[in-house]
């Protein structure tokens, strides 16, 4: 992994977790180990590339765990770490940074379409 510029504990933990998908693949590694194709289907914006890129950094990190069933077909499995749980408190605060984001603007919204102004 590249040095982080400011040597900040945040920039740091952005420099691993940032982008689009790495907080959301780890999202749904919080409820319990998944099959690449479920977390391609949970993740229908993502191309098999991106996931797989995403997926062996974080593995690379020592967050998730990659364990491969000898069967035929081949079965794999990603899940968290013990490093990567601790992941699980980052996920609810942004999950509820979502929410509220979510919130705020229905109701910016409502509040635009009640205005004497809005015209539709």
């Amino acid at each position: 992994m590249k040095k982080t510029v400011t040597g900040c504990s945040v920039e740091e933990a952005m420099h691993l977790l940032g982008g689009r998908w790495r907080l959301l693949i780890v999202s749904y590694l919080v409820d319990g180990p998944q099959r690449f194709n479920e977390l391609r289907r949970l993740m229908p914006g993502i191309s098999q590339r991106m996931l797989t890129l995403d997926l062996r950094a974080l593995e690379e990190a020592g967050l998730i765990l990659r364990t491969v069933y000898p069967t035929v077909p081949v079965k794999v499995e990603y899940s968290l770490t013990e490093d990567g749980t601790r992941l699980e408190k980052v996920v609810a605060v942004v999950k509820e940074f979502g929410l509220w984001l979510k919130d705020r603007d229905a109701q910016a919204v409502e509040e635009r379409q009640a205005s004497p102004e809005f015209v539709v």
